[in-house]
């Protein structure tokens, strides 16, 4: 309603008596009022309008929230049967997994049965591999003792010859009184060393019997192996060929799978939309509801507030359009509807067809599952007969360990007699190199003050004392060859490479004048370098190289030929070598005196001389030290000989030493 202009206007007290002004502001405010009643009727006729529009609106919205109701209806039937066909889909899928975490389980049990049986043929393995550790550790033993037993005997005349020198030595010292009882008591311990020896002989010719019965029960036992394995590798090849058979089944399965899974989330997909439009149906509904709310509400504002009438009509024209839209889009959304419904009868009558294949694949499944029983059953026995052969192979292996637990017992009692012997080794040598080098050089010494007397003594006298430094200088020569002999083991073992000519070349330099005297010709050809220990080979050339030297025919001037060649370990026959590795061939050949063949294995040992001191000198530990040195080089050494003729030296070195 619009103001009068007049209104709230202060008007000047001068004014009031002017009627003619006011006469006029009177049919001003008459007019104003008429027009404003004509507006309040025409306002009324409008709101009367608007009640009959809304009450027609309310009809048609009763009539669309019926359609609605319906529609809403049908919407939850059609998920009614959506939910079963999700329940039945549900459950075919839990069937499927069944299927799968069988299958699963049965690959488990393959691949277990199948691990078990690596792991019982690695078992196999390495007992076959501790059986041939076993038979070299006993070969090894076999030779320490033919060894032990070569040292004894070596010993045992040894002893002979000490107790023989000790009877000279009683003889020479019968003025010696005060010293006899000391020999006597020694005598004493010496006999019960023998008698220890003898006994400890007796116990390694006991322990060899032994071994031989061991190694017999050994054989015995490495052909039954040798036959379980061809069973197991039987037995393997079976077994791969029915893994593969399971592998190809359960490719088929994992395709059936994967086409099913493809299904299944079709549908969840198709759910989702249904669920969104129920959803989106559900809040128009709710839309509908507050809509008539604020219908009303806005009915009973109306009536209080008429002179907002002009405002609301323009809001309620508005309403209207809008109305007509959602009108249009209700029949839209029926449209939609139908259209959903004629879709999910289509979906139903796919969800049908599934259903039939889905069955028919539950009874392939079962008719799968059944053989997938009985091949467990197999399988089942077949682990019960590996679990039998395991216990059998534990009860060997717990035999095997016991042997070997013997063995090591066995083992570190000869590595402490080992320790035992060369602590007395080293004691012998602190003696050597002290003790009894100092008394002969004080015989030698004083022998020589006698003989540089000015007064003339006998000659016999003078025999006497010649013959008494020609034995300490040979006793002095035998203590230092000992102690070359007993230090090649303690020796630090460096290999390097080391050429052969120039060791021949210096050696040819340190016995020139022997050389020069024999009139000697040392010849070397083919010489190559050797993976060596350079001082210890060096001490074996010299001494080769002396003997054959010394060792020359009075009929001839020496000569020594020295060659060396690189050889495979299968180019030699006479010789134990290894067919897969190379060796350097070193020859040392000469025209000396020679030796019957008959001694070419004794000429290595320790104070063997085939000669005698008058002849030829020596201690007959040189060529000891050789054999010593060449084993310590893990090679090969062997001797050939022909008396008046020549000797001949072969050696065989690795060319790669580990």
């Amino acid at each position: 309603m619009k103001t009068p202009p007049f209104k709230n206007k202060k008007i000047a007290p001068d004014t009031f008596g002017d009627l003619s002004t006011l006469t006029i502001e009177q049919e001003v405010l008459n007019e104003e009022l008429m027009s404003s009643n004509h507006a309040l009727v025409d306002a009324n006729r409008e709101l009367a309008f608007q009640n009959e529009e809304k009450e027609k609106r309310a009809a048609e919205l009763i009539i669309a929230n019926k359609e609605l109701a319906f529609q809403n209806e049908e919407k939850e039937k059609r998920a009614a049967e959506l939910n079963v066909a999700n329940v039945e889909l549900v459950f075919q899928n839990d069937e499927k997994e069944k299927r799968a975490s069988e299958l699963v389980v049965a690959n488990k049990e393959l691949a277990f049965q199948n691990k078990e049986k690596e792991k019982r043929a690695a078992e196999l393995n390495v007992a076959n591999v501790e059986l041939v550790f076993q038979n070299d550790e006993k070969e090894k033993r076999a030779s320490e003792l033919v060894v032990a037993n070569k040292e004894l005997a070596f010993q045992n005349e040894e002893k002979e010859k000490r107790a023989a020198e000790l009877n000279v030595a009683n003889v020479e010292l019968v003025f010696q009184n005060d010293e006899k009882e000391k020999r006597a008591s020694e005598l004493v311990v010496a006999n019960k060393e023998l008698a220890f020896q003898n006994k400890e002989k007796e116990k390694r010719a006991a322990e060899l019997n032994v071994a031989n019965v061991e190694l017999v029960f050994q054989n015995d036992e490495k052909e039954k192996r040798a036959s379980e394995l061809a069973v197991a590798n039987k037995e393997l090849a079976f077994q791969n060929k029915e893994k593969e058979k399971r592998a190809a089944e359960l490719n088929v399965a994992n395709v059936e799978l994967l086409f099913q899974n493809d299904e299944k989330e079709k549908r969840a997909s198709e759910l989702a939309v249904a669920n969104k439009e129920l959803a989106f149906q559900n809040k128009e509904k709710e839309k509908r509801a507050e809509e008539l709310n604020v219908a009303n509400v806005e009915l009973l504002f109306q009536n209080d507030e008429k002179e907002k009438r002009a405002s609301e009509l323009i809001i309620a024209n508005k309403e209207l359009a809008f109305q007509n839209k959602e009108k249009e889009k209700r029949a839209e959304e029926l449209n939609v509807a139908n259209v959903e419904l004629l879709f999910q009868n289509d979906e139903k009558a796919k969800l049908a067809s599934e259903l039939m294949i889905a069955n028919k694949e539950l009874v392939l499944q079962n008719a799968e599952k059944e053989k997938l029983a009985s091949e467990l059953m197999v399988a089942n026995k077949e682990l019960v007969f590996q679990n039998e052969e395991k216990e059998k192979r534990a009860a060997e292996l717990i035999i095997a360990n016991k042997e070997l637990a013997f063995q090591n017992e066995e083992k570190e009692k000869r590595a402490a007699e080992l320790i035992l012997v060369n602590n007395e080794l080293e004691a012998f040598a602190y003696i050597a190199s002290h003790d009894l080098q100092e008394p002969l050089r004080k015989i030698q010494t004083f022998a020589q003050r006698i003989l540089d007397q000015e007064q003339p003594l006998p000659d016999e006298s003078k025999s006497y004392l010649q013959r008494l430094r020609s034995a300490g200088t040979r006793m002095r020569t035998l203590i230092d060859d000992l102690l070359a002999y007993s230090r090649i083991n303690a020796a630090e073992r460096k290999f390097e490479k080391t050429n052969l000519s120039s060791i021949i070349e210096e050696i040819k330099t340190d016995i020139n004048e022997t050389i020069d005297e024999r009139q000697a010709i040392i010849e070397a050809t083919e010489t190559c370098e050797v993976n060596a220990i350079s001082f210890q080979f060096r001490q074996l050339m010299y001494n080769l190289v002396s003997n054959a030297v010394k060792f020359a025919s009075p009929e001839r001037s020496p000569h020594v030929i020295i060659s060396s060649k690189m050889i495979s370990g299968d180019s030699v026959v006479h010789v134990n070598l290894q067919p897969d590795k190379m060796y350097c061939h070193i020859s040392v050949s000469d025209n000396g005196i020679g030796f019957d063949p008959l001694y070419k294995d004794r000429i290595f040992q320790v104070f063997q001389r085939l000669h005698g001191q008058t002849e030829y000198a020596g201690t007959g530990i040189g060529l000891a030290i050789v054999k010593k040195i060449i084993e310590n080089h893990g090679g090969v050494i062997t001797a050939t000989g022909e008396p008046g003729i020549g000797a001949r030296f072969d050696m065989y070195i690795p060319a790669n030493i580990e």
